[in-house]
């Protein structure tokens, strides 16, 4: 397999690049000016042999995936190891792991020395074929999700299916989620065929390379036109405003990716129940989404802490909410919503009712 997308950004030009022999690319991405930051789970299993051996003696930063790595505080561990270990100007970081490796890596490359060179090597489902492209990292502070952030793209991007193999069902739901996602934008018409092939390609991982590269090319388009979420990439928030208010109300036992999932079904509801989206279509866009919902239930539903968490958005204007509503696959608007007793009690009748059906 090999394929390779462009990207023209800004800051610089990067490709994508799609390649499954690890061990090779890994070896030849290392030299005396680059530095390691591995997910610890990656390293165990793809490439601890190779370090512990002394095939590649370099500086290698471990970092656990978890939601509150995402933070200053372990930026300023990392920038402190990388300094204590003679980074420089010129030196390069090489992130392997999945999106929380992504944001810290991007955003401390971006901010040490004004900005230095990266890598990154996606290991997740998610990674690969959302959050790799379009140069954002994400910090979170103080409880609030990615409050913080740069735009600071790699200067090369590599993907390799053979990663795919070790997620976990609900890592590639996470995954699934944000691919859906383009083509509920775009109204691609590959989301049919995976729904019908949704077993066989969760099966044998390899048959995600179609869908992966789909969804980046989506996402390039609108990319090279509205880098920096000004227009027509807002629209990439359809199900993000609302799932990542769920993501934090379960203190994140939800993943990010199928959070996502209910919140683009739960943006349709409110679309239906707004007069924006026929039933019909409604009906028809939750067969895909139902199918990738956690398997989680609301013993009861905090709808008071949902929306002061929905009022915490970064996107939001003065006390309204900024969410992307639909009127159809591919028909998707920018819409200001007042979280007043109205919409507040849809949402709620979505969570005791419509959410249920899902899982």
């Amino acid at each position: 397999m090999s394929k390779t997308i462009c990207i023209n950004s800004f800051h610089k030009n990067y490709e994508v690049v799609f390649d499954d022999d690890i061990y090779k690319l890994f070896k030849e991405l290392v030299n005396e000016e680059r530095f390691l930051v591995i997910d610890s789970k990656i390293y165990t299993i793809y490439f601890k042999e190779y370090i512990d051996l002394g095939l590649i003696n370099k500086q290698v930063f471990l970092i656990d995936a978890e939601e509150q790595n995402k933070s200053i505080e372990y930026t300023q561990y990392l920038i402190q190891g990388l300094v204590a270990n003679g980074v420089k100007r010129s030196s390069k970081i090489v992130a392997i792991g999945g999106g929380i490796t992504q944001d810290v890596v991007c955003f401390t490359a971006s901010i040490l020395f004004r900005g230095i060179s990266w890598i990154f090597i996606p290991t997740t489902l998610l990674a690969q074929a959302d959050s790799c492209i379009g140069g954002k990292s994400s910090i979170n502070f103080k409880n609030v999700k990615n409050l913080i952030g740069t735009f600071y793209p790699p200067d090369k991007i590599y993907i390799s299916l053979i990663f795919l193999n070790s997620l976990t069902v609900n890592d590639i739901k996470s995954g699934v989620g944000e691919i859906y996602h383009y083509y509920f934008y775009s109204s691609s018409h590959l989301i049919h065929d995976f729904h019908l092939k949704r077993d066989e390609i969760f099966s044998d991982r390899s048959l995600f390379f179609p869908f992966i590269y789909e969804s980046l090319s989506i996402k390039k388009e609108v990319i090279e036109i509205d880098e920096f979420d000004r227009g027509e990439r807002r629209k990439f928030n359809y199900g993000h405003t609302f799932g990542h208010a769920i993501e934090a109300l379960t203190n994140y036992q939800i993943n990010h990716g199928q959070a996502v999932s209910v919140g683009m079904d739960l943006a349709n509801f409110l679309s239906y129940k707004l007069g924006m989206l026929s039933k019909e279509n409604y009906l028809s866009m939750k067969a895909f989404l139902k199918v990738n919902f956690p398997d989680f239930q609301f013993s009861d539903f905090q709808i008071d802490a949902y929306c002061q968490l929905l009022q915490k958005d970064k996107k939001n204007i003065n006390a309204n909410l900024i969410c992307i509503l639909s009127r159809g696959v591919g028909k998707l608007e920018v819409y200001e919503m007042e979280l007043n007793s109205t919409n507040r009690s849809l949402i709620l009748e979505y969570f005791h009712t419509e959410f249920i059906k899902g899982i």
